[in-house]
């Protein structure tokens, strides 16, 4: 397993292309608005060294046997799901923000179903390039990005019927040596610190789109693969010499359009290609896993109501009953995001290809929480928080001799407490709330893994409704 400084100079070993603000980044690694987001990807690694997490943090392989980071493990109980859970609210806790490898993990289960399916059903090799790449994987304990969201393009009309072919991602040109493919994978998170990425369907297909029906896996940086980064709000705090505003200077997350310009896929690394009928089955399977890893909301959450806590406190205001009770329901909705991703897993069940899945039904439920209480968390965090939250001035009129003295003494609230301190637990909830770690807890929570539409579909799927009924006239007597 590689370190944390392991990985980073893994990092700088790759020739990705990398835009923001107009201009190539030549150094992503050191860039000071993309780096906080890499230190958030090196605490899966550093943390997978430490005795107290190793069991949370880390697996044992099925392929080879060896201890290996459980974010290239695939799940063979019931078990491992639970940890993957309670892995994901720990990194959550630890970072305060996204920590972008869940989505290659869940990448990796999903794709170790669908190829032994398709395998099963058109007599294909495609689980035994799999079962070669992941191993790959896990004795390089590499990160992998799973990319899944195309652009799309008019929702209205399927991936054949797009004005523009490259809406979604499809296949070009095939050879004997592999395929080459061209399109885009949006929001794609924690791109840039990938050593791999996965591109997978990102709808049901038809027989019309078989073109657009492959899942493959590629190094970052190969020829034709392009990243131009997304904005967050407040992110260029993080270029400013003082970084106290940026509420939270060590972690944060990045999302990416990456874009593949004909880009050639060697066979070995197809794991799908135009088994339209199984695209949608890939894409439910990946929602799944993806939709239990929002535990790590749960862990953000417990950084938001510390920081809250400590806010009330600095401010004397941590003895009214009102503040008593809206940190009581911050909690009550926080521990219920973590029972849902615990239930989904703890009735997971065995794969005919031996991997162990979510309850699927769970899961959605699961995540069409996350889509809510998170914002519900933001706004009680905000309530207590007061005004000061966004009317704060800079770190730099605090560093000013003509100023420093006023906003010292006007800023300041309990006696014991250093006006700086306030200043920081203040900042730490604007990021959370308003600044650049909200991409990740509130609109990821809502359109991550899905739109909040897209679990209510699901949920309308899997429950079973002439049993609710059935059950509802056996009681009272309904004899039809």
């Amino acid at each position: 397993m590689m370190t944390a400084r392991q990985y980073e100079e893994s990092l700088r070993k790759l020739n990705i292309v990398v835009y923001m603000f107009g201009e190539r980044i030549s150094n992503p690694v050191d860039h000071p608005i993309i780096r906080p987001s890499m230190n958030a990807v090196a605490k899966t690694y550093e943390l997978a060294h430490q005795p107290e997490h190793e069991d949370l943090m880390t697996a044992t392989s099925h392929l080879t046997g060896k201890k290996i980071n459980r974010f290239t493990h695939i799940h063979q109980s019931v078990s491992d799901l639970v940890k993957k859970t309670k892995m994901g609210r720990l990194l959550g806790a630890h970072t305060g923000c996204c920590f972008q490898r869940c989505v290659g993990m869940d990448a990796l289960n999903a794709i170790s179903i669908v190829s032994h399916d398709i395998d099963a059903e058109y007599d294909t090799d495609y689980k035994d390039r799999f079962l070669k790449y992941l191993k790959y994987v896990q004795e390089n304990d590499l990160t992998c990005d799973g990319a899944m969201t195309d652009p799309k393009g008019d929702r209205s009309l399927p991936p054949h019927k797009q004005p523009d072919s490259d809406m979604y991602v499809h296949v070009v040109k095939e050879t004997e040596e592999g395929m080459v493919v061209r399109g885009a994978k949006a929001h794609q998170t924690g791109a840039v610190n990938s050593h791999e990425i996965i591109v997978m369907p990102t709808i049901a297909m038809r027989e019309q789109d078989r073109d657009y029906a492959v899942c493959f896996a590629l190094p970052s940086d190969a020829e034709g693969i392009t990243y131009i980064m997304g904005r967050q709000s407040c992110d260029t705090r993080k270029t400013e010499q003082t970084r106290l505003d940026t509420g939270n200077p060590a972690f944060g997350g990045h999302e990416a359009l990456v874009i593949f310009d004909d880009v050639f896929v060697p066979w070995d690394r197809v794991f799908m290609f135009r088994e339209h009928e199984f695209a949608g089955v890939l894409v439910e399977k990946f929602a799944g896993y993806h939709r239990q890893s929002y535990a790590c909301k749960s862990g953000v959450g417990d950084v938001l109501i510390g920081a809250t806590q400590t806010v009330a406190e600095y401010n004397g205001t941590q003895g009214a009953s009102h503040v008593k009770d809206k940190i009581i329901e911050m909690n009550h909705l926080n521990e219920t995001l973590f029972c849902g991703s615990l239930s989904c897993a703890a009735e997971g069940r065995r794969e005919p290809s031996g991997t162990y899945s979510v309850n699927t039904l769970l899961a959605n439920v699961s995540k069409q929480n996350v889509t809510r209480f998170p914002y519900e968390i933001a706004r009680l965090a905000q309530d207590v928080a007061g005004g000061l939250m966004v009317t704060l001035p800079s770190a730099a009129d605090f560093a000013s001799s003509e100023t420093a003295h006023w906003l010292e003494k006007y800023y300041g609230a309990s006696a014991n407490v250093p006006t700086e301190n306030r200043r920081r637990i203040l900042r730490l909830i604007e990021n959370l709330t308003l600044g650049t770690a909200a991409v990740g807890y509130l609109t990821e929570s809502m359109h991550g893994a899905g739109s909040p539409q897209a679990q209510r579909i699901m949920i309308a799927r899997q429950v079973n409704m002439q049993q609710k009924q059935q059950m509802a006239k056996n009681l009272c007597g309904i004899e039809e």
